[in-house]
């Protein structure tokens, strides 16, 4: 297992090298001015000189590129070409209310995605199981910033049981203190014990949070259902229903547990897919979260922001890969 680990992790590192390269040389080549957007659209001739030595950009490509993956080494994602901040501290500002979203959206797919393709391979054929395979296709197919509108037209227009946007109300954020302990609010005004705040905090994430977690949820009912499908009819399932073991103790214990492999996959890449997907969900319903980063940095072509950006999405996108292979590896056979 420790050799696998490093094996995949080393794969890991190698598809990180190559997404750093291909961004850094794709921002090179696009058409723009990092050095007059550094110091403003008043400068002159010569603060603009100063700002590409400052910059670097008087240096070969090369040396750019060696220096680059060095402030990388340091955790050095370079500055903001607008507000002239750390992209790192930028980030990390914006990243918890993004991380947030893509935990409660892990959480409603592994809940609803997990026993509906159970209960979808346990009928199948029948009408629960049609109901089951038309909602996950529905789910994956109908795009997300279609489904956002919808349900802001729904439950904030026609209903009025939830708000529109936000992360929280203009009232709560005026006449309350925020906490402030991990970055997720929800977790830190339980944490403070304001229960007020969390409530409205619960109401404000609900639509954005069902928005992002269809697909997933979608996803991995399809590939459970699929996966269970070829185990149900394996011999040690036939076995433990002729011992009379409980159905429930069959599906649930034994044919989900040797599933488990193929929908690890799925939820991890699926909540890979999640994380940048929230860019388009969280702009839709004002969510301060690395959406309005992403817009504001790709309407201003911010460039290094939206390398940063890239890069971070990429190392995530490698981590919940090498999560999903040390699960899977779990199975001596997959193993050996």
């Amino acid at each position: 297992m420790p050799r696998y680990i490093v094996k995949r992790l080393f794969n890991g590192l190698i598809v990180l090298l190559g997404v750093i390269t291909i961004t850094f040389f794709i921002a090179r080549v696009i058409p723009s001015d990092p050095a007059a957007k550094w110091v403003g659209a008043r400068a002159t001739p010569e603060q603009k000189a100063a700002a590409v030595v400052e910059l670097g950009l008087d240096q070969p490509l090369h040396i750019q590129y060696g220096t680059y993956l060095q402030d990388l080494l340091h955790g050095d994602l370079g500055r903001s070409l607008n507000s002239k901040q750390e992209i790192t501290t930028e980030l990390a500002n914006y990243l918890p209310a993004t991380f947030e979203l893509v935990i409660i959206a892990f959480l409603f797919a592994v809940m609803i995605g997990i026993p509906l393709g159970i209960y979808s391979a346990k009928k199948n054929g029948k009408l629960l199981d049609h109901v089951s395979r038309f909602f996950s296709i529905g789910a994956v197919s109908l795009p997300t910033f279609w489904v956002g509108l919808i349900l802001q037209l729904i439950f904030y227009r026609m209903l009025g049981w939830l708000p529109l946007g936000g992360r929280i109300s203009v009232e709560a954020s005026i006449f309350s203190t925020i906490p402030d302990i991990t970055g997720l609010l929800i977790l830190d005004c339980a944490l403070t014990g304001q229960w007020n705040l969390f409530i409205d905090a619960l109401k404000h994430i609900i639509l954005p949070a069902i928005t992002i977690s269809l697909y997933p949820i979608g996803l991995v009912a399809r590939m459970t259902r699929s996966a269970l499908l070829e185990i149900l009819n394996e011999d040690y399932i036939v076995a433990s229903r002729s011992y009379g073991i409980r159905e429930t103790r069959v599906l649930w214990r034994y044919a989900l547990k040797n599933s488990l492999g193929a929908t690890a996959t799925v939820v991890a890449l699926s909540m890979g897919y999640t994380l940048v997907n929230t860019f388009l969900t969280e702009t839709i319903f004002s969510w301060p979260g690395l959406g309005s980063y992403v817009s504001k940095s790709v309407v201003t072509l911010d460039l290094p922001a939206i390398v940063g950006i890239s890069l971070v999405s990429a190392f995530f996108y490698v981590i919940l890969n090498l999560i999903a292979d040390i699960i899977i590896a779990m199975d001596p056979r997959i193993r050996l």
